[in-house]
């Protein structure tokens, strides 16, 4: 059994509607990416570009959502760790550690294989495999959100991705709380009927 590290991050915490999202990436050493960055230092085409090369050239890659709903539930902080668990576990080959952005860690607890887990604050920008889970992640989101926006074309989320920008404040005051929305956040909260 070989000793794997996943890098681990998520995008969609700040949004007012939709999931967030996590990935999991198992680097491969000797497939180098040129261009690994935290992905919100990258425009959207390069993150696009990035993805595919990600999937292709990774040991293993996996990918988690929290709902709404659940991020309702049970709040974004611990829907986020649920998140980074399902895409863990949606890995292929098992790590034995794990790089997390951030300065938290979800219950490891169930996950097969691990033995330990560090979180690295602004990891997403110094360490590649979570700057490929970062891509990945937000490729990941900004697609469900332009899947989302076909079914709710009134609210603009293939624009804005969901985030609290004033077109988006203005739709939700306009036509209301729709099914994805985070009905525990503020500003949708304010606005249930």
């Amino acid at each position: 059994m070989s000793d794997w590290t996943a890098g681990v991050d998520e995008a969609g915490r700040g949004p007012l509607a939709g999931p967030v999202v996590a990935a999991a990436v198992i680097l491969d050493p000797t497939r180098a990416i040129d261009g690994l960055a935290d992905s919100k230092a990258l425009k959207a085409a390069e993150r696009e570009a990035l993805a595919p090369l990600i999937r292709e050239r990774a040991v293993a890659w996996g990918v988690g959502l929290a709902s709404p709903a659940e991020i309702d539930a049970i709040n974004i902080l611990q829907a986020t760790l649920l998140a980074m668990r399902r895409a863990v576990l949606a890995l292929s080959v098992r790590p034995t550690h794990l790089e997390i952005d951030g300065n938290r860690l979800p219950d490891l607890a169930g996950l097969p294989g691990i033995r330990s887990a560090v979180a690295i604050v602004k990891g997403d920008s110094k360490v590649a495999a979570i700057s490929a889970a970062s891509i990945l992640a937000k490729t990941v989101r900004d697609n469900v959100m332009e899947q989302l926006d076909t079914r709710f074309p009134e609210y603009g989320f293939a624009i804005h991705k969901g985030y609290p920008v004033p077109q988006h404040l203005a739709a939700l005051e306009r036509h209301g709380v729709s099914a994805v929305h985070r009905r525990s956040f503020g500003p949708v909260r304010s606005r249930l009927r």
